[in-house]
Order: structure tokens, then C-alpha cells, then sequence
């Protein structure tokens, strides 16, 4: 008798509704970043025959940074973008449709149907599918990180499950689910009490080193420079705290709006002298004798 997966949802239902996460209520106008009320994706969790539902949302956050309109500078209006065909003039978004360049000016065209129709398993269903250490996982091929928490109560013992046996493993899972209209590879890590997933990309989105670096020399520079260069990184070592670092040009940005707002009158800055550097060694010599900056933390 073939074994039956453990699921810890009805099987009749086809959505699941995602856990609600009531964090600490923050000012409108607080520049931290909070978990967005609703997921970028839900669907199910599954390791061989263990399944449940989860959600997924995203870990990091933009809505900070500040973003402009394009005005009107004659009337103050914000401009719209509007679809224009150059023969026949505007169009409605709604009627447009999309294609797929084979040649220039030629197009496959694809209704909505027809996309929806390119039906994967991974779109509702994370699928473990390997496990890896880390450090085989190349820094160019991670990307957007994501926080997967359960869908729903019922389904936080399977899901702990899962973390707890990620954890003791000590790797990471590797599995392929479809966001944004693209089946995306990611990698599951258990963090804290939950689990985190890295989108990761796919072999033909990254570069290969090589085409970058291939003109740079291969000879080695006077080793004197090099222990220079060393000695000036251990004068400015540290542990990593994101949170002392801060976005300088977004922070001179705001006061630049909040002076204007004030009506104050903009006063245009000086041009940024450059260091022209011609002797390499006297360079790192004054810079090892130089005062270190404030370290961040």
C-alpha cells in the first residue's frame, strides 16, 4: 500500500490564508522597516512526504527611500505615462497584450490564457529537492532574501519539523518555486525560530568572473605595498553593524527637502576635490601613519 503524504491542511482547500504577525505599532512617519501585512507568495512547503502551508514575505524593505514625481514645471502638475502606439496614438493598458520579439518587428503574441496556462507544480508548491553546505554556494548566485513562516496554525508542527531537521543537518536546502512570473531557485536556512529563503540565481544570469577580470595583470605587486595594505586592514577592523552605517547621500537628500520646504534658499555645493595619486607607496605610507577614522561601532 503506497504511503500517503502527512499534510496538516484539508485537502479540499486550494488557498490558505496566511497567519497574521502583529509586530510593534510604529509611527507613520518611522523610517524602520516592518514586515509587510500581506506575502508575496502562499503556498505549500514540502520534504518528501511532509507538507504544509506557508507564505512568504519579503525581508528587506524600501519604502524609505525617498522617490520623486516628474512635474509640470510651468503648472505643478505630475505627469502621467501614458501607452502610445506611434501610428495610431494613446491606448488603453487594459487592451494591450504581450510579445515576444523573434525578429525585428516580428512577434509572437501571447494572451492572458495562454500564459496562465504555463502551469508549473512550483507555482503553489516549495519542493525540497538537495541539501548543501554553504560555502558551496557561490556569493554571485544569492539574491533577495525572503522570511517563509506558516499559513496557517495548523501547520506549525510540520513546519518546525522541517526547521528543526535543517538545523541539526546544518545545510541548506535547496528547492525551485515560481514568483514574478519566473520559477526562481532558492535556499532555505533556518534562522531563530523560523526558516529564511534566498532567492538564488540561475546559472545563465551570472557573469563569469573571468570575462570581468581577464585584463587585469597577473603579477603580483611589491610585497612591501602589500604588508602596507595589511597592516592599514587591521588598523580598521571591526564586527559587522549594519546599524551604525547609514545612507549619507539619502540623509543630506532629506535635509536638502526639509530646507526647501522651510523656503530656505539653496546654496549650489562645492565640486569634490580628487586625490590625484602618483606614488603608490608614499600614498600607503601616510596613510598607515594617518589617525584612523572612527570605526562604525
Amino acid at each position: 500500500m503506497a504511503a500517503r503524504k502527512k499534510t496538516v491542511r484539508k485537502h479540499a482547500k486550494t488557498h490558505h490564508k496566511a497567519v497574521h504577525h502583529h509586530g510593534t505599532h510604529k509611527p507613520a512617519n518611522s523610517n524602520e522597516p516592518s514586515l509587510s501585512k500581506r506575502p508575496v507568495w502562499q503556498g505549500d512547503l514540502r520534504l518528501s512526504l511532509v507538507s504544509c502551508p506557508v507564505a512568504l514575505y519579503g525581508a528587506t524593505s524600501r519604502s524609505a527611500d525617498i522617490s520623486f514625481h516628474l512635474l509640470n514645471p510651468e503648472t505643478n502638475n505630475r505627469i502621467r505615462m501614458i501607452p502610445t502606439d506611434p501610428d495610431t496614438g494613446p491606448v488603453e493598458r487594459a487592451d494591450l497584450v504581450k510579445g515576444y520579439e523573434i525578429s525585428k518587428n516580428h512577434y509572437v503574441i501571447l494572451s492572458k490564457d495562454e500564459l496562465d496556462a504555463v502551469k508549473l507544480e512550483t507555482t503553489r508548491t516549495i519542493e525540497i529537492e538537495r541539501f548543501v553546505d554553504e560555502k558551496d554556494i557561490d556569493r554571485l548566485y544569492w539574491n533577495d532574501p525572503y522570511y517563509l513562516v506558516p499559513g496557517e496554525k495548523s501547520g506549525t508542527e510540520a513546519y518546525t519539523v522541517i526547521r528543526e531537521a535543517l538545523t541539526e543537518a546544518g545545510r541548506i536546502a535547496l528547492g525551485r518555486v515560481v514568483m514574478h512570473t519566473r520559477e526562481r531557485l532558492v535556499a532555505l536556512e533556518p534562522r531563530d525560530k523560523g526558516i529564511i529563503v534566498y532567492t538564488l540565481r540561475m546559472a545563465d544570469e551570472v557573469i563569469s568572473p573571468k570575462e570581468a577580470f581577464d585584463d587585469i595583470p597577473s603579477e603580483k605587486p611589491d610585497k612591501r605595498m602589500i604588508e602596507i595594505a595589511r597592516k592599514i586592514i587591521e588598523q580598521q577592523e571591526g564586527p559587522f553593524e549594519p546599524a551604525k552605517f547609514e545612507d549619507r547621500y539619502e540623509t543630506a537628500l532629506r535635509d536638502v527637502i526639509r530646507r526647501k520646504e522651510k523656503g530656505e534658499k539653496l546654496v549650489t555645493a562645492e565640486p569634490v576635490e580628487e586625490d590625484n595619486v602618483i606614488d603608490l607607496m608614499e600614498a600607503l605610507k601616510k596613510s598607515l601613519k594617518a589617525k584612523p577614522k572612527r570605526k562604525a561601532g
